[in-house]
């Protein structure tokens, strides 16, 4: 029983092993880089004038305040920014 639970034990991390060796050839093959990784391109972060929050452009919400643009996180930060400049 026990030359059993081992050997079930072993097969499983030959298993595994092969799995992430197959796995790593597909990656490699595909071109993309791998999973985990940070594009080679950043994204330019805008702060939020009220909380501080450093924020993507596209998912913040905006306020045209004459020439410039004003990124918020939410519609309460722009709502607290716009009684302080009115």
């Amino acid at each position: 029983m026990t030359r059993f639970v081992l050997f079930v034990v072993l097969a499983i991390f030959v298993a595994r092993a092969f799995w992430r060796v197959y796995d790593a050839i597909l990656e490699a093959a595909s071109g993309r880089p791998p999973k985990g990784q940070v594009p080679d391109r950043g994204v330019q972060m805008v702060r939020d004038p009220v909380c501080g929050t450093f924020l993507i452009p596209d998912r913040a919400v905006m306020l045209a305040d004459g020439r410039n643009r004003v990124f918020f996180c939410s519609d309460a930060c722009r709502d607290k920014y716009r009684s302080r400049t009115a």
